[in-house]
């Protein structure tokens, strides 16, 4: 934007909207030609004027908050900068390509790579099994719910959340939903390779399997995170913390918006014409999804990896292709780039990997947030319980 419609949309001076510049508030750069006019990013003026708009009228604040509004609660895991996602400062994209599974919970869960998780105590295999075992034909959301309650009252440390108990029971419930996943004991391997010996995955495809895992490993206070959170607040155990935020990740505006773009995919494969096919449906009323996120006007990085990464793995691959031609035709309609659901989908469809793998993949990682957060809430001490804007029938006599 120029300075003038910085300003006049900032209702402030210029020397104000320099002074914003000089405090780091206003990103700015020399505008291309020959001119000494400077541009400054649109983004961070939209963020400035509903902070400042915000300042003054506290209640559209707080109704704000809620959705993708100002930050209301602290958190050291994850930062996003709307271009890209960092774990504890590490580009989330960088450790998807260069890290494991146990190192990048080892770094959202202490603050370091190398604390020794794997070697975490097993107690509760038993009746985590049998709880498989009773819940035949759940999905894996509903399976793994089962199991964690089973595993949650066998588990004599479950209510030790100390950061180190709390983490040992983290890499308990990670393998837990692993061996749910698999069909299968965990076991000492890699989690990704776990899973991808039970899909019957080559060792190319387990290391997508793998940075998918790390890039949903956690994306601040999405609805599950935030849920995570306010169960932990309560002081309910871990267990109990991945229950709640797979209740929350399933839904269909969440996780499970992946479901959505699988059968999209299905729907559309036959489709010479793709572009034909996404007016066509935008015509009936039907939704395009997979694109697009409010947190990445520029595109979704963790999308942007995981398409790179079956590029250079699966180039020759038809179901590749055809993804890739969805996503071209869909961004030239939209003007809208692929998000991680899209990814996950995608991964899924090139790597054939049994229906409603996505969710799994998501569920599985998101659990390395989801004990974060609970670390960072059992620390603090304090009960989420934020009040409500009586908007209802005054009673009488008030």
């Amino acid at each position: 934007m120029s300075a003038a419609d910085a300003a006049s949309l900032l209702r402030v001076s210029r020397a104000t909207l320099y002074a914003y510049v000089s405090r780091g508030f206003l990103r700015s750069q020399p505008m291309p030609g020959a001119t000494r006019e400077r541009g400054y990013a649109r983004d961070d003026v939209e963020r400035l004027r509903r902070r400042t708009e915000e300042r003054r009228n506290p209640d559209k604040a707080a109704a704000r908050a809620l959705q993708w509004g100002m930050p209301i609660l602290e958190s050291s895991i994850a930062f996003i900068d709307g271009k890209r996602l960092y774990y504890r400062g590490h580009d989330a994209t960088m450790l998807a390509r260069s890290r494991s599974v146990e190192a990048v919970a080892s770094l959202v869960w202490t603050g370091r790579f190398d604390t020794p998780l794997s070697s975490a105590p097993r107690p509760g295999a038993r009746p985590a099994a049998e709880g498989r075992a009773r819940s035949g034909g759940l999905g894996f959301v509903g399976r793994a719910q089962s199991a964690l309650a089973a595993a949650a009252a066998a588990d004599p440390l479950a209510f030790d959340v100390r950061p180190a108990g709390a983490a040992s029971c983290g890499w308990r419930i990670l393998r837990l939903l692993t061996s749910i996943a698999s069909g299968g004991e965990a076991g000492d391997a890699a989690l990704d390779r776990t899973l991808a010996r039970a899909w019957g995955v080559e060792a190319r495809g387990a290391d997508v399997v793998r940075s998918a895992l790390i890039l949903c490993a956690d994306h601040e206070l999405n609805v599950s995170s935030f849920t995570a959170r306010c169960v932990a607040s309560a002081g309910s155990n871990p267990y109990s913390v991945v229950i709640g935020g797979l209740a929350a990740l399933e839904g269909p505006k969440h996780g499970g918006a992946g479901a959505r773009v699988e059968a999209m995919f299905a729907a559309m494969r036959r489709n010479r014409n793709l572009g034909a096919a996404i007016a066509a449906r935008l015509a009936r009323g039907e939704p395009i999804d997979g694109f697009g996120h409010p947190l990445y006007p520029g595109g979704d990085p963790r999308a942007a990896m995981l398409l790179g990464l079956l590029r250079e793995r699966y180039a020759k691959s038809a179901e590749l292709g055809f993804v890739l031609d969805l996503a071209a035709a869909a961004a030239a309609t939209l003007r809208e780039r692929p998000n991680v659901d899209f990814a996950l989908a995608a991964a899924g469809r090139v790597l054939r990997l049994p229906p409603g793998a996505p969710l799994t993949i998501f569920a599985i990682g998101r659990t390395i947030g989801w004990i974060g957060h609970a670390i960072e809430q059992y620390a603090t001490g304090q009960l989420i319980r934020p009040r409500a804007k009586y908007v209802g029938v005054v009673p009488a006599g008030t």
